[in-house]
């Protein structure tokens, strides 16, 4: 075994190799895990940097036959002789918690303005506008074009349309294809598009081309804000939300979609990772299957907080004609006041994926340090 060096200390186990770093961290690192991810070149891709290696191909029982280190590298020799090599850099980082982009609003909150063109066009407005998106979960664009399907425009930035069942880009009026309440003069209650899909879209834009109605302000809620805090208040009605099935529909003449789902979806480490909620298109249940009545306790509890109108968590404020609203669909829910159809009122949405928006913004930000 190599003598150790510069003080650094480790430890070989059955199973893992502990080293011991600066200002007293240890880490455990499995020996299949460092046999998995070894960095060679013949381990690796060398064009792209995809991992090569099978763990099928060595024992469950591998262990080093020798291992070193020093101030900069862990060094290890496997029992077929290979060797592995890590920068020690690379495990600190990968000890580094990926940080949380998203923040709960502040108090009174309204989306941040940004300028359409600039959005399209200047890459530090377009990181300022995207930074302040991931983070709150909706920005506004002002001098957006008003002309119909200005929408295609905005795949630069925010990655192609996903395309779903009824439209490509979708006309909301009072006129023309009526299938839901959208497209009606009445209060539209905080909701997330398309809950009847099995994966639902993950950002929508929603695109003001004309708004001369009286009334029809824009509302949107922090879904996310008020599941942490019901989680707080209520973790049974919590857990219930992450558990119970519920079937939602959306149809129209051509075509259905139809998902039972939570309404509540996690991340592994127990952060909330979407919220589906659409009073419109929530389906009739069997009312006497198992947990039934719980979850309806713990449904009417979401109902009350999502609707509560002083809710620091609920924004409104009216959307012009040449103005877009864009919102992390899987958190933030958006709805609408009623409004006097008594002049034009039109408005044009369709979906993107967060996805390539966080990849956008991680490319421009990459671009910049490196200028």
């Amino acid at each position: 075994m190599a003598a150790e060096l510069n003080s650094e200390a480790f430890q070989i186990t059955a199973h893992s190799v502990i080293i011991r770093r600066p200002a007293g961290r240890e880490y455990e690192l499995p020996n299949l895990w460092l046999r998995d991810n070894c960095p060679c070149d013949d381990c690796r891709v060398v064009e792209t940097q995809e991992k090569r290696f099978i763990l099928s191909s060595v024992d469950a029982d591998l262990a080093p036959t020798e291992v070193g280190l020093d101030n900069s590298q862990l060094s290890i020799t496997w029992p077929d002789n290979h060797q592995t090599r890590f920068p020690l850099s690379t495990i600190d980082q990968l000890m580094i918690p990926e940080p949380k982009l998203h923040q709960p609003w502040p108090h009174n909150f309204t989306p941040e303005t940004f300028d359409w063109s600039l959005f399209l066009t200047h890459s530090q407005t377009t990181v300022a506008s995207l930074t302040s998106f991931m983070r709150w979960g909706a920005i506004v664009l002002t001098g957006a074009p008003t002309q119909s399907e200005s929408l295609e425009l905005l795949s630069p930035v925010l990655g192609p349309i996903r395309e779903l069942l009824f439209d490509r880009i979708h006309n909301v009026s009072v006129t023309g294809h009526v299938y839901n309440i959208a497209h009606t003069s009445l209060g539209l209650p905080p909701h997330n598009d398309f809950a009847s899909y099995s994966f639902p879209p993950s950002v929508q834009a929603l695109h003001m081309l004309q708004n001369e109605t009286p009334g029809g302000e824009s509302i949107i809620v922090d879904g996310w804000a008020i599941l942490e805090q019901l989680r707080l208040d209520h973790p049974e009605y919590f857990k219930i939300l992450c558990e119970f099935p519920v079937p939602f529909r959306e149809f129209d003449q051509d075509n259905e979609t139809y998902a039972t789902e939570p309404m509540v979806r996690c991340n592994i480490d127990g952060s909330i990772h979407s919220l589906r909620y659409s009073n419109q298109l929530m389906q009739m249940m069997n009312p006497m299957q198992p947990g039934i009545q719980q979850f309806y306790s713990a449904y009417r509890e979401l109902c009350v907080r999502i609707m509560h109108r002083e809710s620091a968590a609920r924004s409104t404020f009216r959307l012009e004609g040449g103005q877009l609203l864009l919102v992390a669909a899987q958190r933030v829910l958006h709805a609408r006041e009623s409004f006097q159809p008594v002049a034009a009122r039109h408005l044009q949405d369709a979906y993107f994926e967060l996805d390539n928006v966080a990849n956008k913004l991680r490319q421009l930000q990459a671009s910049q340090k490196s200028e």
